[in-house]
C-alpha cells in the first residue's frame, strides 16, 4: 500500500455523504480521493476535477466552478496551503523571499463551500504554523459575517483533525504516530479528543479500485502519480 493510497481513503471518509465535490488542478491524491468516494457513494456524488478530460463539464474552467458553488450546488472542496495556521487560516502566497503559487478562488470557495477539506502531505512545524504570514482565505469571520463556508477537517501526513469553534482537535493518529510525536511537529495548539484512534486505512475493496479503476480514470492527467498506484510502490 502506498502512502498516496493511504491519504486518499482518509480524504474519501472526510467528503463522505457530498452530493457533489470539486478538486482543482494539480491534486492528484484528492482526485484519487474523490473518484474513491463517488464509487463507494453507489452514484450520489458528482466529481469534478479540474483540467480532467473526463471529469470536467464546465467548459470555462474555473469560472464556472465558482458560479456552482456561488448557487449552493458545491458541497465538498480540497484546499491546501504553503501554511497552515490553528484558527484554519490558510497562505497560498508567501512567506519571507519564497512564493507559492497563489489562491486564485481559495478565498471565494472557502467562504461558500460548506465542506472544506484542508490537506498537507507534509506535517512540519514549517507548514502549520502558528500564524500564517499572509492570509490568503479565512478559516472563519470576519465577525458578523455571512458565510456558508469554512473548513471542517485538516488532513495530513500524520493525522487528521477535526475543526470546529474556530480551532483543531486531533482526532487520529496514522500508524507509527502519537499524540506527542504529532504535537511535536505542530506550530499550533490543538485540543485532543477524548479517544484518539489510529487513523483507519484502505480497505481490500478501496486498493483495488485505487489500482484499478481510478488510476487508470486519472491516468492522462496523472500520468506518473497514477503509474505508482498501479506498481504499489512508494509514492
Amino acid at each position: 500500500m502506498t502512502k498516496s493510497a493511504f491519504l486518499a481513503a482518509v480524504l474519501a471518509r472526510c467528503i463522505a455523504g457530498s452530493g457533489s465535490v470539486a478538486v482543482g488542478s494539480n491534486s492528484p491524491i484528492p482526485a484519487a480521493a474523490a473518484l474513491l468516494a463517488e464509487h463507494k457513494a453507489a452514484g450520489r456524488l458528482t466529481v469534478f476535477i479540474l483540467g480532467s478530460p473526463r471529469h470536467n463539464p464546465f467548459t470555462d474552467g474555473g469560472r464556472e466552478m465558482f458560479d456552482f458553488a456561488a448557487q449552493g450546488r458545491l458541497d465538498s472542496f480540497f484546499l491546501g496551503g504553503g501554511e497552515i495556521d490553528g484558527t484554519g487560516d490558510i497562505n497560498l502566497l508567501r512567506t519571507g523571499d519564497h512564493r507559492f503559487p497563489g489562491c486564485y478562488g481559495a478565498p471565494y470557495l472557502m467562504a461558500l463551500v460548506p465542506n472544506i477539506v484542508l490537506f498537507r502531505e507534509e506535517h512540519s512545524r514549517r507548514v502549520l504554523v502558528p500564524r500564517v504570514d499572509f492570509v490568503s482565505a479565512r478559516g472563519s469571520g470576519p465577525e458578523g459575517a455571512y458565510r456558508t463556508g469554512g473548513p471542517k477537517s485538516l488532513v495530513t501526513g500524520r493525522a487528521v483533525f477535526r475543526f470546529t469553534d474556530g480551532g483543531f482537535t486531533l482526532v487520529s493518529c496514522h500508524p507509527g504516530e502519537t499524540v506527542e510525536t504529532i504535537r511535536a511537529e505542530t506550530g499550533f495548539d490543538f485540543a485532543v479528543a477524548a479517544d484518539p484512534r489510529p487513523t483507519e486505512g484502505p480497505t481490500d475493496e478501496d486498493l483495488q479500485l485505487l489500482q484499478g479503476p481510478i488510476a487508470s480514470a486519472l491516468a492522462p492527467l496523472y500520468p506518473r502519480f497514477t503509474a505508482r498506484l498501479l506498481r504499489g510502490s512508494h509514492a
